[in-house]
């Protein structure tokens, strides 16, 4: 039997998500035992790290330690569009920001304590300012050096600042 045998799809929230522990769960809507999420199954799908709260379409297995996520599906963070993610962009028009390109980039340091840190896009030296309230409204938790990811880019008060992050796929699509 393969994965596609066995596997059952199921919609749900993650419960939480710890990327330096390696793995999380996911609370399915309908209830029952948390699934284990495993880092590996997430990087197969293009992120590194998810939000608590996020909602989330996996493949589920019954395995001898439980069940446990084999292939995340979807991820959709949770979108509040009755206000802007940081009051830079209070400015802006929200349905504006949506039509703004995403661009291919790669991290070059974030810091969650601190809560921001900064990217570029391929081909440019210019540091993107990604602070850690447009991450989680991502559906990200964290963000390692070195990351691809794909980012919509405006320029802010203060310089260039992504106001959304996704998988590095979502750009190149």
């Amino acid at each position: 039997m393969n994965i596609e045998e066995t596997a059952r799809t199921v919609r749900g929230a993650v419960k939480w998500f710890d990327p330096a522990k390696g793995f999380g769960f996911v609370v399915a809507e309908e209830g029952g035992a948390d699934i284990l999420l495993h880092a590996n199954v997430l990087r197969n799908f293009g992120q590194n790290s998810v939000a608590e709260g996020a909602v989330i379409e996996i493949l589920s297995q019954e395995t001898d330690r439980g069940l446990q996520a084999v292939e995340v599906l979807s991820i959709d963070p949770l979108r509040h569009t009755d206000r802007p993610a940081l009051p830079d962009l209070e400015d802006f028009d929200l349905d504006q920001l949506d039509q703004v390109v995403l661009q291919p980039a790669r991290v070059k340091w974030f810091d969650k304590g601190k809560g921001f840190g900064f990217a570029n896009v391929f081909g440019s030296d210019a540091d993107i300012f990604v602070h850690v309230e447009v991450l989680r409204r991502s559906g990200l938790a964290d963000l390692a050096p070195g990351e691809a990811l794909a980012l919509r880019v405006i320029d802010g008060k203060r310089g260039l600042m992504a106001i959304e992050v996704s998988a590095w796929e979502a750009a190149i699509h």
